[in-house]
């Protein structure tokens, strides 16, 4: 059997240990992540695994011929070939193989040769050969790169036209394809959307080698391994079961642990306190030198908890109030050249404290709508209409963009922030993984993902109602997605994105959207609008495809239950109009005309009593006004009327949006 094993591994770099002492086997059939916090040092006990980084200390020990693949995180360009030249060249093990096959054959020709040596050397390379697949490497090349998504019109382009993201799904292809002894894959999902992910869970189910790999997605993890290996301060512990088991068995010690971390600080808060109160005075200058060694010993030895299983949890500002109605879209068309048809004929209603959640494969047009939603994109026919008191706020992957200067991110936060959330702006940069000194870089010297991150955060704590969040747990680690979905669960607005992230999306959203593109000849996807609703779960929503898969229910039945729905109540509503005077009914549209008109002017006077409220406030922190008492107290005054004015605004347009909501029932 396959196998490499590490044997106290260490690696330092300057002064801090990235490794000590770390032991760790791998062999075939060992299915195991590699989780620890960001900076831990995970990517680097791959790369020393992988042979690529040469440790301090420690041994490498490997049985013979055994095949290691390494995949990194990013950085991997191809060029100068065809997607399926390059996916070949995965298999240069097997050419090397056939070559020297090809020589035995020579050799066997020579009536001198030791013929038993070179045929049992044929028979071990033609073994090998056959289970490698080498024999149908084409077929499985083309089944590698389309379950990543790749179409067969791809394989013949050049792989410099492939953008980032798809240049690792080639480097991750080729990985796979050359079915290794031990696969090393550090952050594999990254780049993949929910059907590439679902297929890379499938094949490494079914992998007969050893994998160790390091992802974000919980989800991914608790399908695919079955040990966990947790890399804290240098030291490498391990863990039998699936990620979710891992955590709940880490939380479980944690609770030890974090009660000696808490004693610990109380005990190095007393010392500071003594030594800075007593430390410049003569008379108790010993006992302060005596308090000075007893901290160095304490923070010698430092508890530490790791960033993962830190609980760190925020609110978003109060969401502003808003009409029932968020979104109105009515026969929203895109298309691209005048030929790609993107979206077609698209009808969307979106109504408050929904989570949204947009799916569909590549090229169906999930980014697209969202940025017709936010505005950014004004290029389509059809309509969108904004509910009353609707404020937008919109993340996009070219968030990161906007974010430059020599600012540094602590300020960059702090100038935006509401003022009670200001104290809390460390511990929520942490949770977007700028910890420690991180907090005091300029954006200038920030990497790509780092802006990401900062966007994002920027984003959420703006005073917004609806959401529009595209792909918004990129970038982020298993802690700070839950920091984040555990916030969105909180908002009190309305929200729509797009994820990648499958554990993500079952616990956020409440109904699914999906989008098809239309086929290569352009004829649609079996179904109308090219877009169907799913009120409820995620997990709904699969259980629906997993009965369409089966024949239980088909797109074509869907189709005709709203085509049922819709014929029913248009029977309903016309049964009902001859049931009703005509005045009746025009009696009815002029009061839900006037109440929509009246929520409007409510939203308008909620809106413009809380600017002047605002405005108010900053006036109370200029030094002429709070210096001055009468000033002060007049100002104070006209903010107790304003929120008393809000409050009685707000109650009104509650009763209006009831009253709204019961009259188009």
């Amino acid at each position: 059997m396959a196998f490499v094993q590490f044997s106290k591994v260490s690696l330092a770099f300057g002064d801090r240990d990235i490794l000590k002492d770390v032991s760790v086997n791998l062999a075939a059939g060992t299915k195991a992540a590699l989780s620890g916090a960001n900076g831990s040092g995970k990517s680097t006990l791959m790369k020393i695994m992988a042979g690529e980084i040469v440790p301090d200390s420690g041994q490498r020990i490997a049985q013979k011929n055994s095949r290691i693949v390494y995949l990194p995180q990013s950085g991997i360009v191809h060029k100068g070939t065809s997607l399926r030249e390059e996916a070949d060249k995965a298999f240069e093990y097997g050419y090397a193989l056939q070559e020297e096959l090809d020589s035995i054959g020579d050799a066997l020709k020579d009536p001198d040769a030791n013929s038993k040596v070179l045929l049992e050397r044929h028979h071990e390379i033609t073994t090998t050969l056959e289970n490698s697949g080498w024999y149908r490497r084409a077929t499985l090349a083309e089944q590698v790169l389309i379950g990543l998504g790749f179409s067969q019109k791809d394989m013949e382009r050049q792989t410099e036209e492939f953008s980032g993201g798809w240049q690792m799904r080639i480097a991750l292809a080729k990985a796979l394809m050359q079915e290794p002894d031990i696969l090393l894959l550090d952050e594999p999902t990254n780049y993949l959307d929910l059907e590439a992910r679902n297929w890379l869970e499938q094949f490494l189910s079914n992998f007969s080698g050893g994998f160790l790999l390091v992802s974000h997605d919980r989800y991914f993890l608790d399908t695919t391994v079955t040990e966990v290996y947790e890399l804290f301060n240098g030291q490498l512990h391990r863990y039998a079961g699936n990620y979710s088991h891992y955590e709940k068995v880490r939380e479980g010690e944690m609770e030890s642990l974090i009660a000696k971390y808490n004693q610990q600080q109380e005990e190095i808060h007393k010392l500071e306190d003594f030594i800075r109160r007593f430390g410049y005075k003569a008379t108790k200058a010993a006992q302060a030198q005596e308090r000075q060694k007893m901290l160095d010993k304490l923070l010698a030895q430092q508890v530490e908890i790791p960033e993962s299983l830190k609980k760190i949890h925020f609110t978003f500002p109060p969401a502003p109030h808003s009409g029932r109605l968020v979104l109105t879209l009515e026969q929203v068309s895109k298309s691209y050249d005048g030929h790609r048809q993107v979206l077609n004929n698209l009808d969307l209603i979106v109504e408050k404290g929904e989570r949204l959640v947009v799916v569909g494969c590549n090229g169906s047009g999930k980014t697209t709508l969202l940025r017709i939603l936010a505005g950014e994109d004004q290029a389509f026919s059809g309509s969108i209409k904004l509910g009353a008191g609707v404020a937008v706020g919109y993340f996009s992957q070219d968030s990161a963009e906007k974010i430059a200067g020599n600012i540094k991110v602590l300020d960059f936060i702090e100038k935006d922030a509401p003022l009670e959330l200001i104290p809390k702006l460390r511990d929520m940069l942490g949770a977007f993984l700028f910890r420690g000194d991180d907090v005091f870089k300029t954006l200038d010297v920030l990497s790509g993902g780092e802006k990401s991150r900062l966007a994002l955060l920027q984003l959420l704590l703006r005073p917004v109602n609806l959401l529009i969040l595209d792909e918004p747990t990129n970038h982020l680690d298993l802690h700070s997605k839950d920091v984040l979905l555990n916030a969105l669960k909180d908002f009190g607005g309305t929200v729509v994105f797009v994820s990648h992230d499958r554990g993500f999306i079952e616990d956020l959203a409440t109904r699914v959207i999906e989008l098809r593109p239309p086929l290569e000849d352009g004829t649609e996807a079996g179904w109308l609008g090219r877009a169907r609703n799913f009120p409820g779960s995620y997990s709904y929503y699969l259980e629906r495809l997993e009965s369409e898969n089966q024949g239980a229910v088909t797109v074509q039945e869907n189709v005709q239950e709203k085509n049922r729905q819709s014929a029913t109540a248009k029977s309903g509503t016309e049964e009902k109009t001859g049931a009703l005077r005509y005045e009746e009914q025009k009696r009815l549209k002029n009061e839900r005309r006037k109440l929509e008109r009246e929520e409007e002017r409510l939203m308008t006077e909620i809106a413009q009593a809380e600017g002047e409220k605002e405005k108010l406030k900053e006036e109370l922190s200029l030094p002429h006004i709070y210096s001055d008492m009468q000033k002060s107290r007049s100002v104070q005054e006209k903010i107790e009327n304003l929120e008393q004015k809000i409050q009685e605004l707000t109650e009104a347009w509650e009763q209006v949006s009831s009253d709204l909501e019961q009259s188009q029932g």
